[in-house]
């Protein structure tokens, strides 16, 4: 692996312009490339964040709030020129987190991210995004989000690890999903895709109206399950159904509080938009 470190976090808008340039496919390879940077925590940013995604004021971060530091380290991977896939092209199936260690009391860290397990998939290949947080301590926090690029062939058989529904939940919260929370998720955590700021840049896309961040719904549905998940030593995996279409109400269904557990993030007619689980970290 070809690690670069980084002086500081990416500027984001020369790397929007160069996604917004880049529509072909140019290779089926991965490339051999990792990016590392130092980065603070800035408490106002992360009091912002909990607003938008209804997280209660704790001293513990939000567990997906790592993915927000490094989405700067990730456009720049997924943009760089080895890189062979359009950005702008890629969908979001699913993410998983793991938590080492309690998020609390920090302010200095490492974050790292690179790419790997290109696989095929009945419509193209999928890839993960790594993301790891270490402290002086060392490894904090790690993740993986899968992504999919529609076209692209390789060799191999498409595997299925899809997660099942999950067995009998009850309901436990629903809340709104305003129409313009794709902006204001967007301004906390960087993300401009067009595909969540309005219904006339989503239909740019090809989508009726504008969608939720999948990083927004699962957000709010950890701080909607709160104390029903340990803070710690756990992984929390979703995978992103049908999206959901703003403005809309969706509903969340869990299994009952312990180390592991499953849930089902609904809308209108009974619509799966999400589903979770969790468990200790194997």
């Amino acid at each position: 692996m070809d690690w670069q470190t980084l002086g500081s976090t990416p500027f984001l808008p020369p790397l929007y312009w160069r996604a917004a340039l880049k529509r072909q496919i140019s290779g089926d390879t991965l490339p051999a490339l990792g990016l590392r940077c130092r980065v603070s925590v800035d408490p106002t940013h992360v009091a912002a964040y909990r607003r938008v995604c209804g997280f209660a004021d704790s001293p513990i971060l939000p567990a997906t709030y790592p993915h927000v530091l490094a989405f700067g380290l990730q456009m720049q991977l997924l943009t760089d020129t080895r890189f062979p896939f359009p950005l702008l092209g890629l969908i979001h199936l699913g993410n998983c987190i793991r938590i080492h260690r309690p998020l609390g009391g920090i302010s200095e860290l490492t974050l790292s991210v690179h790419t790997q397990n290109l696989k095929p998939h009945p419509k193209g290949a999928t890839f993960d995004v790594v993301t790891t947080v270490e402290d002086a301590l060392g490894l904090l926090w790690e993740a993986e989000s899968r992504m999919l690029c529609r076209g692209v062939k390789t060799d191999g058989n498409a595997a299925d690890d899809a997660l099942p529904t999950p067995p009998p939940v009850s309901e436990l919260t629903r809340w709104p999903a305003p129409a313009d929370v794709g902006r204001r998720y967007a301004r906390v955590s960087g993300d401009y895709n067009p595909i969540h700021l309005s219904a006339l840049t989503a239909r740019l896309f090809g989508f009726p109206q504008a969608i939720a961040h999948g990083l927004w719904n699962k957000a709010h549905a950890l701080a909607a399950l709160g104390e029903h998940l340990p803070a710690a030593n756990i992984e929390i995996h979703v995978e992103f159904k049908k999206p959901v279409r703003l403005p809309s109400e969706v509903r969340l269904f869990t299994s009952a509080a312990g180390s592991s557990g499953e849930w089902v993030l609904k809308g209108s007619e009974e619509i799966e938009h999400m589903l979770g689980k969790w468990q200790p970290i194997a």
